[in-house]
This record gives C-alpha cells, structure tokens and sequence, in this order.
C-alpha cells in the first residue's frame, strides 16, 4: 500500500490530473520538506495539512538537496526510507522527492491548490522564487499546525548529548533492540 503511495514528480503529476478529471473541485494539498528524523511537530503539522483539502502531497527533499539545505550529514535517513516512512501515515495520500533547494518547480509542476508550511513559517520567508511560482499558479499559501516546539536538529543534538560516540546505551551496541 504505502509503495503505491509514492511517485516521481512526473508520475504525481499524471495522477493528479486524472484524479482532477474524475473529481472536479479536487483540492490538493502540498507540504515539503526533509522529514528525516521525525517526532510529534511533524505528525500535528501533517494531520493540519491534511485538513486543508481532499488530498495530501508530501514533497521531500531528496539526499542531495537536503544536504545543501541541512549541512553535512543530513538527512539523517536516505530518501527511499523518508519516503517509505511518510507513504506509511493515513493523513498522507501521496508522497514524492524533488532535487531542487526550494520548491517552485514542483509547485509549478504539480498545481496544488494549497501549498502547506508549519506554522513557525511566514510568507516573507519562503524563498522568491517559491512566492512567485505560487503566485503565478494560484497557490493558496497556507500556515498549519501548532507553534513550532521540536525540530529533527534538536533532537539530534539531545541523542547526541545522551548519547556520546564511544559509549553504549541500556540495549547494547548499536542496531540492537527497536
């Protein structure tokens, strides 16, 4: 199930305009990001996406973009299982990647008719190129989800204080146990 959930941008594209033929007034809404080390923020601002429309699209960053948006080592999960894991939520209907730092390509691509960021976003601090794309296609911009109070970069830092390299935890070397 979750597998037939995720597509190429092309692929999204394809399905999107058959779903809007079948369904006249179909309101697609899209959320971005990397999504690499998720925690409760991620699953509130998913559900308030969800609420926003008919149809959720969740367009991550793929390896490379992330890495030139996040620094070096991220993301802290490839792709394949970013995508995998968030195909896996009931509030998401399809998921895909994209390869650029920002997201005016997929936005002109896919036409939704709401673009979703976490409430902890304002307009102004979309990059220009995304404004413009929005407002060229008739983009909804939509702020969802409570105030912002966790981030995957917090909480990275928080596993790597309890954790320091060199030292085991209560289950033993890592890999082992879930």
């Amino acid at each position: 199930m979750a597998e037939s959930k995720q597509l190429p941008r092309e692929a999204l594209r394809e399905r999107l305009e058959a779903l809007r033929r079948e369904r006249p007034g179909l309101r697609v809404v899209l959320l971005n990001g990397v999504f690499d080390l998720l925690h409760a923020g991620h699953v509130e601002v998913l559900e308030a996406a969800r609420a926003e429309g008919d149809l959720l699209v969740v367009a991550l960053n793929d390896d490379a973009s992330a890495r030139r948006r996040k620094g070096p080592g991220r993301p802290f999960q490839p792709l394949e299982d970013r995508m995998r894991i968030l195909a896996a939520f009931a509030a998401v209907d399809y998921v895909t990647a994209f390869p650029e730092t920002d997201l005016a390509a997929t936005l002109r691509l896919l036409r939704p008719a709401v673009h979703a960021k976490g409430a902890d976003y304002r307009e102004e601090d979309l990059p220009a190129t995304e404004r413009a794309a929005a407002r060229d296609c008739g983009i909804e911009l939509r702020l969802v989800g409570p105030p912002k109070r966790a981030s995957s970069s917090g909480l990275a830092r928080r596993i790597r204080e309890a954790h320091p390299p060199g030292t085991q935890d209560a289950k033993g070397p890592e890999g082992a146990g879930a």
